[in-house]
């Protein structure tokens, strides 16, 4: 049984890595273990690089934190000019990484403007929606589209792009 270890306590996290794990591995077994890690990172990021190295930083302090794990997840999102998306990394015991990107879409103005503002977006998106929790309930992209698609949703899609290097080691070992 494997262990992967995810740098997040976000439940659309856990269940996009879950899920594309059970679909690119369906014969193996694994133990999740979420933890909450400092991104080191201001809560919104607003630029893809920023993005970025807060997803790199929860790979790296989830392994600082759980050293026996077998895979290492970093998600996190945040902005590119009036998108927002997800950096999402993967990495093995072996500290061979796998990034990749999630779909990006664009915010209503309204939200932009309040967050170009210093707003951070999870706790905009309950006033826009007059809703509580609106990020635990499929974020902004699951109010958006009907529910027709969620965070974990596009989030899996992501990860298991991001899995690539993982699943070919010998095409992208140095």
């Amino acid at each position: 049984m494997k262990h992967v270890i995810i740098g997040s306590t976000t439940q659309a996290k856990i269940d996009a890595t879950r899920d594309a794990f059970a679909q690119l591995y369906p014969h193996e077994q694994f133990i999740y273990t979420a933890l909450k890690v400092p991104t080191g990172i201001r809560p919104q990021p607003i630029t893809p690089e920023e993005t970025l190295t807060g997803a790199c930083n929860r790979v790296h302090n989830a392994r600082v934190n759980r050293p026996d794990g077998d895979f290492y997840v970093g998600i996190e999102a945040g902005l590119d000019g009036d998108l927002t998306f997800a950096w999402l990394v993967v990495e093995d015991q072996q500290g061979l990484q796998g990034r990749a990107k999630s779909a990006g879409f664009p915010l209503p103005p309204r939200a932009m403007a309040k967050l170009a503002q210093g707003a951070e977006l999870g706790n905009l998106l309950d006033e826009l929606f007059h809703k509580h929790n609106v990020k635990q309930m499929g974020g902004a992209i699951g109010e958006l589209t009907g529910h027709r698609l969620s965070r974990a949703s596009t989030y899996r899609d992501a990860m298991m792009l991001a899995l690539i290097p993982l699943n070919h080691p010998d095409l992208y070992r140095s």
